[in-house]
């Protein structure tokens, strides 16, 4: 969806900003933003002691709240296998791939500034 980033109307301007900070405040937290990484990365589901071993430096109790809020927000399904230990995979859902785009744009912007005059990479 295009927008007409030029429009004069401070109505619209607002409801572009209530979007802006509904969706920075899914996405606020130490860990969720490297957890979607991960999950990209990965191309497939992955099992929870996966991501704990590739999100570095969490700890299970947040890894675990991280995720109930990523899956709350629908950026994450999680599924529960009826096995013994329970195996436990995760997936962004169509949501959370819908966020492509909007990481790699990110990941751009991160990567151009520490380029830019003045910015230490």
């Amino acid at each position: 969806m295009d927008r007409d980033w030029r429009c004069e109307d401070p109505k619209q301007q607002l409801v572009w900003a209530a979007a802006t900070s509904e969706t920075l405040r899914v996405l606020e937290g130490k860990w969720k933003i490297v957890i979607i990484v991960q999950l990209f990365a990965a191309m497939g589901p992955l099992r929870f002691s996966e991501l704990e071993r590739r999100v570095e430096g969490v700890n299970q109790k947040m890894l675990i709240q991280q995720l109930r809020q990523l899956e709350e927000d629908g950026i994450v399904t999680r599924k529960i296998y009826p096995e013994v230990p329970p195996k436990v995979e995760y997936t962004l859902s169509e949501m959370g791939i819908a966020l492509g785009p909007s990481i790699k744009a990110l990941i751009d912007w991160a990567f151009l500034r520490c380029e830019a005059p003045g910015e230490k990479a």
